[in-house]
């Protein structure tokens, strides 16, 4: 079966690097809402005249935001729609949160949560200050909005989150990504999305 999953989490949990991993071994097609969305946002917030790196304020969200999640999710479910597997990468809060949207979404397509497996993997850490770490660390201009503004940032994109969508217990993974980053990580997330070996 075609199967959807969706690598979701706070900033800095490590969803993009898990993903890949995992798309390198399985060749899935992968969508990352900050890949995709990035040249639109660019235009759109140069043209209003704000931070063409904010990814974060009220502005970027009211402008952006729901643009990127249509335009990863027509180029995800565009790929489903022929047989591939989709990974798809991006914080989601507002989709996790609504009980119809995947089923929503798989309608554009003619599908349904009977012939498309959808999985979803939580990537978290441990606290906050490993994701403020993590975020400083890779040093990316996108990330300069949510360090200046940690606390707000930090308490409505990195709250705990229970999946909201009608898929079995057993199709959801709350992974603590905390550790390092090894063979043994993507064996278990592959292990999870395909089954063992």
């Amino acid at each position: 079966m075609r199967k959807l999953v969706f690598f979701v989490g706070g900033a800095g949990a490590g969803k993009t690097t898990l993903a890949k991993g995992l798309a390198s071994r399985r060749g899935a097609a992968l969508f990352d809402m900050d890949t995709m969305l990035r040249p639109a946002a660019v235009a759109l917030m140069t043209q209003a005249g704000l931070d063409p790196d904010d990814r974060d304020s009220a502005a970027y969200k009211a402008l952006c935001r729901d643009l990127g999640y249509r335009i990863t999710m027509d180029a995800a479910l565009e790929n489903v729609a022929i047989g591939n597997d989709a990974l798809v990468i991006g914080p989601f809060t507002k989709e996790t949160d609504d009980p119809k949207w995947i089923e929503t979404e798989l309608a554009r397509i003619g599908a349904t949560l009977s012939d498309v497996e959808v999985s979803v993997v939580f990537v978290q850490l441990k606290d906050d200050r490993q994701h403020y770490e993590r975020i400083a660390r890779r040093g990316l201009p996108l990330d300069q909005y949510k360090l200046m503004h940690w606390q707000t940032f930090s308490q409505t994109s990195l709250a705990s989150r229970e999946l909201k969508w009608s898929i079995p217990a057993s199709s959801v993974l709350y992974f603590d990504n905390s550790g390092e980053l090894n063979e043994q990580t993507i064996d278990l997330v592959e292990q999870f999305v395909y089954g063992a070996k």
